[in-house]
Formats: C-alpha cells, sequence, structure tokens
C-alpha cells in the first residue's frame, strides 16, 4: 500500500510545527514522533491559514 503525497510543504509544516510548540520534537524525533492531536491541530491551524488567505483574496480592494 503506498503513502499518499503531503499536501502541505515542509516549509508550512515547519512554520506551523513552531507555532504549536512541537517543533522541537520532530528535530529530535521526525514527524512521526509528534502525537497525533499534534497533527490533528497542524491540520487545523494550516485549514484556518488557508481560509483567512482565501478570504484576504476576496475582499475588494
Amino acid at each position: 500500500m503506498s503513502r499518499r503525497r503531503g499536501v502541505m510543504s515542509d516549509r508550512l509544516k515547519e512554520e506551523v510545527a513552531k507555532e504549536l510548540g512541537i517543533y522541537d520534537t520532530v528535530q529530535q524525533e521526525g514527524w512521526g514522533g509528534i502525537k497525533s492531536r499534534d497533527a490533528g491541530n497542524m491540520v487545523k491551524r494550516a485549514i484556518e491559514m488557508a481560509e483567512r488567505q482565501l478570504g484576504d483574496q476576496s475582499e475588494p480592494r
């Protein structure tokens, strides 16, 4: 069974991990070392960032 290719860029994942305070774990143990809850929080935060960016683009200037 093949793994799905990630949608988030490495840069975005690192930025969100730093924001959530889990980047040290990532550096020490890799992405597999983070808790499921933290991974879910990363996805939630990335979605919030994307929605905010889309909202900014749709506003008239």
